[in-house]
């Protein structure tokens, strides 16, 4: 992986010496050209494809920038549209021009319209709805035109309103049946007549849409320039994007589950930044003092003079309030209670738990097994040393083997992959030594990613859980051992079909000097890999060995239902020797086929995926209450009737290793959280059929002498 990321910044960097790329060379341009010029410069050499800049382009690019900024067409009228229309064969020859004019067009017209949008919400919702008319809405709004005029806009802005107070008027209201009744509503608010149930529910819509109109004013020019930047690279594929430097920040924050400050995460409010979650572990979590609920409105810098906050855009807050390791930060703070306090806090370093491996033992009468849950292939860019997802599940394999389990279970469901470096190292604690990736970089042949070391650190029975949201990383782990028949896949028909590879790189790079600040950077993909048996993941995914059905069954939520993917496509095989550990593998498989096709509860979560599937698929909606009403009813019922599925039990037990019961004694947030996961789990069919699949491959192991050996 670095020899080819080295290989794309070298051209990259010869290029940009050879163009002169020099602040004397925009020193007549503004921030926004200079970032439009540099990336479409880096997708030009060093996309996987790069899309050639042409009229069709400036299509796509228009179209879907109106798409982005106003997709349910309430702030653009037709004759907007039509102005902005004469940019629409000509953004193309902007960007080759570094010129922007139909951004600030289009920027300076939606500010407009926002502006106007404020008015019309208003003047909508000072006016009660009729829910006893018969009319609906269509929620297909990529169907709908644009509003000829004002008084369409008002119009549509009045149905998508009263279908948003639609819910809120249900749950207030009471039919008084001419008794006068004293009754509180499901939510456990004083019920209202019908009338007080209709100018409660547009007080509380009115109340939410100044919320998000204050949000959308802490907006600057350049979050929306990102936007457009944004849709221009998303023409190349999905997975190619833009972060301007705090979305950068935040990246790298999610890919190494580690931050440095305080341990909190905030929700703007009027009056401050509201805490919403503690992180278990952090320094607020450690001190005490503050509780979800509490306020921010001031915030110091060791004994300095405290910034009032309140107003403040949320992401400038964090700024003052995130920090150093071993700085202090003086937060005034208004509690729940409406007392006024100051609480001094040491920052430092914040782990966010719930981005890491966990595992748990599972018995089974006689028998135990273990699961490892791994939501990410994380890893800190800047120290590989660090924690990562390959150690952390070396540890907690080593773990379970000292716990005795017999049988293994890594669970990928959801695991929307991260680094390739981690998945080639992982996949080498399963198997002896072999190529585990190729991967194909632009305009060269391909290269094989081997394990190179001969120990296995697991030998024993393998099972490996996906579902239609493991991508990427975890597309390449599940597909290493299938090819290798080392595990046995369970789960979605396919998985996500993420078979690219992107880099990250730093657009301050890019230059020999500059006056204009961070510039953020630019994730773009280099690279497509493939199985070892030549076949791509792209588009297809993995195709699990024993295919069980879940909620997403029937939802397009795969590469191929995003914008503009890559295509799928094949290679020579690597050199390889499939796994002999296993016994009647197949045999295995097709026991447990027959299992799935007789339970129960699999054929109840395939009646779910298809009632979800029909569900979304309802685009036209009553705002007639009787008909909602109706309709609700319906929902309920087949609600109440699917609530089935919770009330699974696998009679599974579920326990914590052993350093993790030390751990809850000091840890009561950490103790209930593996609580909640492990209920969850004996709730959970597929592992279950993960663990069924594993004795049967304990037996016949046993019966070969082949079971791995355990530490106990």
């Amino acid at each position: 992986m670095k020899r080819n990321l080295a290989y794309v910044l070298l051209l990259m960097l010869v290029a940009v010496a050879s163009c002169s790329f020099t602040n004397k060379t925009f020193e007549n341009d503004d921030k926004d050209k200079l970032l439009l010029d540099l990336i479409t410069y880096v997708l030009e050499k060093g996309h996987y494809e790069p899309k050639v800049l042409n009229d069709e382009f400036s299509v796509n690019v228009f179209e879907d920038f109106i798409d982005v900024i106003d997709p349910t067409k309430r702030y653009f009228v037709a004759s907007d549209i039509a102005e902005f229309e004469k940019y629409k064969y000509q953004i193309d020859d902007e960007i080759k021009n570094t010129d922007i004019t139909f951004f600030n067009v289009v920027y300076e017209r939606l500010m407009q319209r926002m502006s106007d949008a404020k008015d019309i919400y208003k003047e909508v919702l000072a006016t009660p709805f009729d829910y006893s008319e018969n009319e609906s809405i269509s929620i297909k709004y990529d169907e709908e035109p644009f509003a000829a005029n004002r008084d369409e806009l008002k119009e549509r802005w009045r149905k998508q309103l009263k279908y948003a107070t639609l819910g809120t008027y249900d749950s207030k209201i009471v039919h008084m049946d001419n008794k006068d009744l004293e009754v509180t509503d499901e939510h456990d608010h004083a019920a209202h007549t019908p009338k007080e149930a209709e100018s409660e529910s547009r007080k509380s819509t009115e109340t939410t849409l100044d919320e998000f109109f204050d949000f959308i004013n802490d907006l600057e020019r350049k979050d929306w320039f990102v936007q457009y930047i944004n849709t221009i690279v998303d023409e190349f594929d999905p997975h190619t994007f833009y972060f301007a430097p705090e979305e950068k920040e935040k990246f790298d924050t999610s890919m190494s589950g580690k931050f440095e400050g305080i341990g909190a995460r905030l929700q703007k409010k009027a009056e401050g930044a509201k805490i919403v979650e503690i992180i278990s572990g952090g320094p607020v979590w450690r001190d005490q003092r503050l509780e979800v609920g509490d306020e921010i409105i001031k915030v110091g810098q060791n004994g300095q003079e405290p910034i009032n906050i309140v107003g403040m855009r949320l992401d400038d807050a964090i700024k003052l309030i995130k920090g150093a390791q071993g700085t202090i930060v003086d937060l005034t703070v208004r509690k729940v209670d409406g007392s006024l306090d100051v609480v001094s806090l040491t920052r430092d370093v914040v782990e966010l738990e719930e981005s890491y491996a966990k595992s748990a033992t599972i018995i089974r009468g006689q028998d135990k097994f273990g699961i490892i849950n791994l939501p990410k292939f994380y890893v800190d860019f800047n120290d590989y040393s660090e924690r990562n997802a390959a150690t952390d599940v070396a540890k907690e394999v080593e773990r379970l083997k000292e716990e005795g389990v017999e049988g293994l279970i890594l669970d990928l469901r959801d695991n929307g992959g991260g680094s390739l470096k981690t998945v080639v190292e992982m996949a080498g604690l399963f198997i002896k030594d072999g190529p585990i990736v190729q991967v194909q970089s632009k305009d060269k042949g391909k290269d094989v990613y081997d394990d190179k070391d001969e120990r296995i650190q697991w030998d024993g029975p393998l099972v490996i859980l996906v579902n239609e949201l493991s991508a990427s990383a975890s597309e390449i782990l599940a597909a290493a051992m299938q090819d290798y028949k080392r595990a046995i896949v369970i789960g979605s028909k396919q998985t996500f079909g993420k078979g690219t590879v992107q880099n990250v790189i730093p657009l301050n790079n890019m230059l020999r000097s500059n006056e204009h600040g961070d510039l953020g950077a630019i994730k773009i993909t280099t690279q497509k890999f493939y199985r070892i048996n030549g076949g791509s993941t792209q588009l297809e995914g993995v195709k699990s060995d024993i295919v069980v059905p879940d909620r997403y069954s029937y939802i397009d939520l795969g590469e191929r239902d995003q914008s503009n993917p890559l295509g799928w496509d094949k290679i020579s095989p690597a050199d390889y020797k499939p796994w002999d550990g296993y016994i009647n593998y197949e045999k295995t498989i097709a026991d447990s086929e027959k299992r799935m096709q007789t339970s129960q509860q699999i054929k109840l979560i395939e009646e779910n995926a298809k009632w979800l599937k029909a569900e979304q698929d309802e685009t036209e909606i009553s705002l007639n209450f009787d008909t909602y009403k109706e309709e609700k009813e319906k929902d309920k019922e087949q609600s109440d009737y699917f609530k089935r599925l919770t009330d699974y039990d696998s009679k599974l037990t579920f326990k914590s290793l052993g350093y993790e019961e030390q751990l809850f004694t000091k840890d009561s947030v950490l103790r209930e959280k593996r609580n909640r996961w492990h209920k969850n789990l004996a709730k959970d069919v597929y592992v279950e059929e993960a663990v069924n699949v594993l004795e049967d491959l304990k037996i016949n192991n046993i019966k070969q002498g082949k079971l791995a050996s355990v530490k106990n």
